[in-house]
């Protein structure tokens, strides 16, 4: 991996800037067929239904600067669009409108890169590598590193076919980690293995946290939210409701999911609603005081 200057991390300037960026996808529907609905004469039944193309906005026109030295947790229900803005952001999917910069390629850390199972341990160790641009050299330098984090032992001689599937995402966790980027993108990848492990990867994660300059966080657990983070982005059906302090914005997470558990959607819906008028509210004067200070 190329070296990183020390221009790449000056605190205050940005690092990933998000411009109105939306993502609506393609889907095709199927209506039901119902007993009550009226059968055209001669039907018996048994044909087929039209389907219809359906769009699915899984995220809403959002804007955001990311400024170099923020790990930014992002928080929501399952569907709420978190993984797909973290594709947007590496690039890994095009957005249907707006536009990502970045001061340097952002790295997905997942747990789920395609390794060969016929083959074994040391040998996906370095055919992942290879596959996230590191040089043989940098393998080398790593290998050591990776075994054990991953806790194989001698099994990483083993094909990988005959690993357990708790053994199989560990290695792939050891590998992904390997990578040193400036922009780090991690999407659920501290709920991987047991205990144990879980306890390594938490400290591997903290290195990698101190290492990269800017964190794109994504986790259901508010713990590692709130214990890893400086800033929470919170969304909601695709929609941005807050961004700001994580105590702050984990605190009202929680609280519209208590609304929610207790089946009080119209007074979550209505405190979801406060949430949003707040963040443009802070939006408006937060340009405001930009504009004013150019002045």
């Amino acid at each position: 991996m190329d070296a990183k200057s020390d221009l790449d991390y000056i605190p205050g300037t940005p690092a990933v800037v998000i411009d109105k960026v939306s993502m609506t996808y393609q889907t095709t529907s199927r209506p039901r067929e119902t007993e009550s609905e009226p059968k055209p004469e001669g039907h018996s039944g048994g044909s087929k239904m039209r389907s219809r193309n359906v769009e699915i906005l899984a995220l809403k026109p959002t804007s955001l600067v990311v400024e170099h030295g923020e790990s930014i947790g992002i928080i929501g229900r399952n569907g709420s669009g978190k993984s797909t803005l973290l594709k947007l952001v590496g690039g890994q999917i095009p957005p249907t409108s707006g536009a990502v910069y970045a001061t340097s390629t952002p790295v997905m850390l997942g747990v789920n890169a395609a390794l060969i199972p016929g083959l074994s341990g040391d040998q996906n160790i370095v055919l992942g590598c290879l596959a996230m641009g590191m040089t043989h050299q940098e393998i080398n330098k790593r290998y050591s590193e990776i075994v054990e984090l991953s806790g194989l032992e001698d099994a990483v001689h083993m094909p990988m076919k005959s690993y357990s599937a708790g053994m199989g995402s560990r290695l792939r966790f050891a590998i992904a980690a390997a990578i040193d980027p400036e922009i780090l993108i991690i999407d659920e990848a501290l709920n991987t293995g047991d205990a144990q492990f879980k306890d390594r990867t938490r400290t591997k994660m903290l290195e990698l946290l101190d290492q990269a300059g800017t964190v794109f966080l994504v986790s259901h657990s508010m713990p590692t939210i709130a214990d890893l983070c400086n800033r929470v982005i919170w969304l909601d059906k695709g929609e941005l409701i807050a961004d700001g302090e994580p105590a702050i914005v984990i605190k009202s997470y929680r609280m519209f999911a208590k609304k929610l558990a207790a089946k009080d959607r119209a007074g979550a819906m209505a405190f979801r609603r406060r949430m949003v008028r707040n963040l443009k509210i802070a939006d408006v004067t937060d340009r405001s005081q930009l504009r004013r200070s150019k002045q």
